[in-house]
């Protein structure tokens, strides 16, 4: 098994494409791909005919991400809907040989009342929010293969085992909504993935991928700001060595925090921690899209947004951070100006837009 396994990944290494340009490119999207109930993405997938699914399929084309974080995307039990997102994906010219996705909380019910309004079995009472299982979750789609057996899914973590949680209580300093609740409830709203990508340099690159829960639509208690907070803080500590195997050469933190450091509500303070974090580098990827709307009276510069909401409006709230030992050759988000190629497309696709930053990977000592 272990000469079997060797030669399939020298194979693999052989047929990989060479790096275009000499550069890397890794990107995050949330590509808000999801839908009311089981198999319908895969319904609108195959058809080939859903006006989102063919935008969002061509901001990835017109990007070509090496590799890519994906949210927002359906999960199902037999990968369904991710194996049909690849096949159109390669009809429309950007070939993704090498995928992952589990299932995510979003959606799986907990058996509890968890915002404590009186009734069970609501969106908001699944371990993330969601109507079914697997709504709006996670994939890692790759040029390069993916170490599979290196794959650290921290999806089940629970919260508790946090060091320094924020977990809510109430007025009475009782854990809010019961202390049983405490005992079972996960850190992530949608996962925590540490996933090892083999380069053909011979190197790997390990990919870090989450999507927080917004950090709004609850009570005082503040549960959701609170969870927003420490799911971002996670990777602090797991750089730290806190638990799991921290990467021990280059790494990238593409996903979600959903949280402006500037702008948005609830508490940034993990997310400003993790952008001045010396391991990381924020290179602070614009868009000339954002640049160029309606100022919003925002704290946070214009051109780094990259989601527009009805309410609150436009923020920053979609990040791939490279470790500071990498060579950082660009950098943007996929947000062209109106009545430029592309801004309609960005626009039909998601809320959200497409950021990415292209690597050196071999840079000079």
């Amino acid at each position: 098994m272990i000469r079997a396994t060797g030669l399939w990944l020298v194979l693999s290494l052989l047929a990989l494409p060479a790096f275009a340009d000499e550069k890397l490119r890794v990107a995050t999207f949330n590509a808000e791909l999801y839908r009311d109930g089981p198999g319908l993405l895969l319904r609108d997938i195959r058809a080939g005919k859903d006006q989102q699914v063919l935008a969002v399929l061509d901001v990835i084309r017109r990007t070509s991400p090496d590799i890519l974080a994906i949210q927002g995307l359906d999960w199902d039990f037999e990968g369904r809907a991710l194996s049909a997102f690849a096949d159109a994906l390669r009809q429309a010219g950007v070939d993704y040989p090498h995928r992952f996705a589990a299932k995510p909380n979003s959606g799986v019910p907990s058996g509890h009342d968890l915002n404590d309004n009186g009734r069970l079995n609501e969106a908001a009472d699944a371990w993330g929010y969601g109507r079914f299982t697997g709504q709006g979750g996670l994939a890692v789609l790759s040029r390069y293969p993916i170490d599979a057996a290196g794959i650290q899914d921290y999806t089940g973590f629970l919260w508790r085992d946090l060091p320094g949680h924020l977990m809510p209580s109430r007025a009475d300093s009782t854990p809010f909504p019961s202390a049983r609740i405490h005992d079972t409830v996960p850190l992530s709203g949608s996962a925590h993935w540490v996933v090892p990508i083999l380069l053909p340099d011979g190197t790997t690159l390990t990919l870090l991928t989450y999507r927080a829960v917004p950090p709004v639509f609850d009570g005082p208690e503040d549960f959701n700001g609170r969870r927003n907070h420490d799911e971002t803080r996670f990777w602090s500590l797991f750089l730290d060595g806190a638990f799991g195997s921290a990467p021990k050469g280059r790494f990238v933190l593409a996903g979600s925090p959903t949280m402006d450091p500037d702008d948005s509500d609830g508490r940034p303070g993990a997310v400003r921690a993790l952008l001045a974090d010396p391991r990381v580098q924020d290179v602070k990827p614009v868009s000339p899209g954002a640049a160029a709307a309606e100022d919003q009276g925002h704290v946070g510069d214009n051109a780094l947004d990259t989601v527009d909401w009805p309410v609150p409006g436009r923020l920053r709230a979609d990040y791939v951070l490279p470790s500071s030992d990498w060579t950082v050759a660009g950098a943007g988000v996929f947000w062209p100006l109106p009545g430029q190629p592309g801004h309609n497309t960005a626009l039909s696709a998601s809320r959200h837009r497409l950021v990415w930053v292209d690597l050196v990977p071999n840079p000079a000592p």
